[in-house]
């Protein structure tokens, strides 16, 4: 891939940037800025370069309505705010994404000044399925610009306008974050240094169906927890009371036990399990074991003696990816689980294992639950991105930079 540095000089260039700003907002506060902290490296190279930066990015689900049509709940306007004390300079927010607000707000940036285009999923044609579509709304997005960086790595499995097509139009890099991702992931998916432990959590197996399968060619250890876990514990015959249970996956889910078997793969699940009356944070519970769940009950965390089996089972993995939270981590009774392997994982990259946490969920409770980031080797800023790179597919946003 192309890099930065490779785009030449770039002052008084516009450079079109796109980051991925889909960060968790309680009302207008963001909860977690995250994605806009990881954001900051591209960016103060460019504006250092003396680039005229334009950023897009999305925010959240905007209703798909034809023509730009913003929502208010879906604005980026605190993310302009958040990003300009980050950056300690203003960020001029367009109140549109190529109309008239956005070319005068281009238009009026300095060297080493900085503009945000109002969220592009107000405009359709970015998500669009038509090639046409797409591309009538790149070239106007390349209108504004002189040079495009792909930096958003939570979207470039995506073939979209402002990841995809606008890549096509104008000379095209990747950025340090999205650099960074993929040398990162590739150590997880290319010759990993074993023993190779991946943990997987989560609701459902079937989101988790092809990075599954994968795997079973290519780790050593498989850790199971989260939700996805009760579909394994029925597939073994066991009773999982009220628990989420994906009836339909059973079946598949026991032909990965039997795949693991044949290809050596050890596949290690809770022996035992948090129990509650209810979803809810207050709700009574009790730790069971993983083969006595009440009929009752619903498993909403692993047990204490798993979380000390799961960590043992990282402690001499050399390569480790994590992808999903043991348990309701959001409610403080059932967060044990994911605090163990966090501090599993944590340890074991002590010792000199490479460990990955993979984006979203899992990147979320490192942080909700207090751990110093600079204790894994890496945190991802895209959970889908990075489940498509363990799954082995190619992404649609990174090969566009390769050609």
């Amino acid at each position: 891939m192309k890099t930065i540095d490779q785009l030449g000089d770039l002052r008084g260039k516009r450079v079109l940037v796109r980051s991925d700003f889909n960060v968790p907002l309680d009302g207008t506060t963001i909860t977690d800025d995250g994605r806009i902290v990881a954001a900051l490296p591209t960016l103060t190279k460019l504006l250092d370069a003396g680039a005229r930066v334009v950023v897009t990015a999305h925010l959240g689900r905007p209703k798909p309505v034809d023509g730009f049509t913003p929502e208010e709940k879906f604005s980026l306007a605190p993310v302009a705010q958040r990003l300009g004390e980050l950056l300690g300079k203003p960020v001029a927010l367009a109140a549109d994404l190529t109309g008239e607000s956005a070319q005068a707000t281009v238009a009026g940036l300095a060297d080493g000044e900085i503009a945000l285009l109002e969220n592009v999923r107000f405009d359709p044609r970015e998500t669009s399925k038509t090639d046409a579509d797409r591309q009538a709304l790149a070239a106007e997005l390349a209108a504004l610009a002189d040079a495009f960086v792909s930096d958003g790595f939570g979207v470039v499995h995506r073939k979209q306008a402002s990841v995809y097509d606008v890549a096509q139009v104008l000379p095209a890099a990747a950025g340090d974050l999205v650099l960074k991702e993929v040398e990162s992931l590739s150590r997880a998916t290319t010759d990993p240094q074993r023993p190779y432990a991946v943990v997987l959590g989560g609701s459902k197996v079937s989101d988790k169906l092809g990075v599954i399968a994968n795997l079973l060619t290519k780790a050593d250890r498989l850790l199971i927890g989260g939700g996805m876990v009760f579909t394994f514990l029925a597939a073994k015959g066991l009773g999982v009371g009220k628990s989420l249970l994906e009836e339909d996956q059973i079946e598949t889910v026991k032909g990965y036990l039997a795949t693991a078997e044949a290809n050596g793969v050890e596949i290690v699940l809770p022996t035992d399990i948090v129990a509650a009356d209810a979803f809810a944070a207050d709700a009574p519970h009790a730790v069971v074991a993983a083969d006595a769940i009440p009929a009752d009950k619903l498993g909403l965390d692993i047990g204490p003696a798993s979380g000390e089996l799961f960590a043992a089972k990282l402690a001499d993995a050399k390569t480790i990816a994590w992808n999903g939270p043991m348990g309701v981590f959001e409610f403080a009774a059932f967060a044990g689980g994911t605090r163990a392997v966090a501090q599993g994982i944590i340890d074991a990259t002590t010792a000199g294992a490479f460990s990955i946490v993979g984006g979203g969920d899992s990147a979320a409770a490192v942080r909700r639950l207090g751990f110093d980031e600079a204790g894994f080797s890496h945190i991802s800023t895209g959970g889908g991105a990075s489940l498509e790179l363990l799954e082995g597919k190619t992404l649609p946003g990174i090969a566009v930079l390769a050609n």
